[in-house]
């Protein structure tokens, strides 16, 4: 089986998912983002196709993956999630990543 997800990634996953239905969450949310390397990388939970892809933030396949969520609904929860990493960890970047996205037109117009 052949996957361009790690295997440190895939087995946090398949740990998130165990009992809660199939979806990575916390509390009863959803979490998009998983933040490594003090906010320069990140996994994103992709809960239209099921994938977790592993992205550095400041790469144009970290705005495609977002810019897909959002299309697809999850423009507020993603927003919100950006804002909660910013708070919780200020050093490391996210409120930059979230201007970014922003800049990008990400969340609409």
């Amino acid at each position: 089986m052949a996957s361009n997800t790690s295997k440190t990634a895939r087995a946090s996953v398949r740990a998130g998912q165990a009992g809660q239905g199939g979806a990575l969450s916390v509390l009863g949310e959803f979490k998009y983002l998983i933040p490594l390397n003090k906010g320069k990388h990140a996994y994103v939970r992709n809960l239209l196709n099921g994938k977790t892809v592993h992205l550095r933030t400041d790469s144009e396949a970290f705005v495609e993956e977002i810019r897909a969520l959002a299309t697809g609904g999850h423009a507020a929860k993603i927003r919100a999630e950006l804002s909660g990493l910013a708070a919780e960890h200020p050093s490391d970047g996210w409120d930059t990543t979230e201007k970014r996205l922003v800049d990008a037109g990400v969340f609409g117009a």
